[in-house]
């Protein structure tokens, strides 16, 4: 009898275009046959209109600790694919595993679209009194699902922690969280959708209705003006094992940088094929190609950096993660470096990748 444990979690796109997402820590009590998937949260109520993103391609990268958190072994990717599910199936033995989602950015980036009206989030009623739209209610409670990590229906304190972090850069402490619990709907020292609801109103009514606080947190959360989840994915982690419950727990929400970069490179250096750069011996590019994306990296071993020009205008029906056709990247001496992530424009043509890579002098 496999058991199952889930996890929801986002992408979120910052001004620079660098990617944060949670992170988790999963522990495994006994070795056991697993079966991992990641895939976008569809938030649509609509039948066969699924949430735009869900296109977006995920990644999971699975990291075993050892003796500390510094020193991670790249086990596994999810590098198996059905339509919007990514996963990965195999043995993993007892121990603590780190899972570092990743999206290659060819899929989830800046939009360029002007919106010409802004959406109204707040109005007065008959009254006076201070309510929210009936788009914003809806934008509130799909946030709520999109934070509510473990899918209870409450949002415990971390969980909120987690929003708070990302929306204002400071955390609730138990005396904030006390008071809160007293003042809007709870149950299980959790807070209910009505609960968020009625903080969000009460922050309203603080500003008088000034909307300017509410739209900050609504920016930093991926939406535009006109209430579109557009610089975000929400994203559902699913962990099957046949022989014990696995546990898992959302422990940062960080730019996935460094140690995602260091298992890219193996992932790539393990799995692609290389080719040496002509009449350059220590300059070697090694790509790694799937059914719909391709991964290159770049390893010098030379003594010295280099410059490497990338010239991708011969690819057809191709995006790549730096969206440019023709652009340089700079490789330190002895050291590996994702070069670009490519995918089908349009997944339903051929298409065709072809990269000229020359050395600048």
């Amino acid at each position: 009898e496999w058991q199952c444990v889930q996890s929801k979690g986002c992408f979120f796109l910052e001004e620079d275009g660098e990617i944060i997402s949670h992170q988790y820590r999963m522990q495994i009590a006994q070795r056991s046959m697993v079966y991992l998937t990641i895939k976008p949260l569809n938030l649509s109520q609509v039948e066969g209109k699924p949430s735009p993103w869900i296109s977006v391609d995920t990644a999971l990268y699975i990291l075993k600790e050892n003796e500390s958190q510094a020193n991670l072994q790249l086990m596994c990717f999810t590098e198996l694919r059905n339509r919007e599910v990514f996963g990965w199936t195999g043995e993993l033995g007892p121990g603590i595993y780190w899972l570092i989602p990743s999206t290659t950015g060819c899929r989830l980036k800046k939009e360029i679209k002007p919106i010409t009206e802004e959406a109204q989030l707040v109005y007065r009623d008959e009254t006076g009194e201070l309510s929210l739209t009936k788009e914003f209610r809806s934008t509130l409670l799909d946030i709520f699902e999109v934070i509510d990590l473990d899918g209870n229906g409450l949002l415990s304190l971390e969980e909120y922690n987690f929003f708070e972090l990302r929306t204002s850069g400071e955390k609730c402490d138990e005396d904030a969280w006390a008071v809160c619990r007293d003042n809007f709907d709870t149950k299980k020292n959790e807070l209910t959708r009505q609960g968020f609801m009625d903080l969000n109103l009460m922050e309203a009514n603080d500003r008088e209705g000034d909307p300017r606080d509410l739209w900050v947190t609504l920016h930093s959360m991926g939406y535009n003006k006109a209430l579109e989840l557009t610089e975000a994915c929400p994203f559902i982690i699913d962990i099957y094992a046949d022989k014990c419950k696995p546990r898992i727990k959302a422990v940062h929400m960080e730019a996935c940088s460094g140690q995602l970069e260091k298992a890219i490179c193996k992932s790539v250096l393990n799995k692609g094929e290389a080719r040496v750069m002509d009449g350059y011996e220590n300059i070697i590019v090694h790509t790694y190609k799937r059914d719909t994306w391709i991964t290159s990296v770049i390893e010098n071993k030379s003594d010295n950096k280099v410059i490497i020009h990338i010239n991708n205008e011969l690819s057809k029906n191709c995006v790549n993660n730096r969206g440019l056709n023709i652009f340089a990247v700079e490789v330190a001496s002895k050291s590996t470096m994702v070069c670009q992530h490519v995918m089908p424009l349009n997944e339903r043509q051929e298409w065709i990748y072809h990269c000229v890579y020359s050395l600048v002098s």
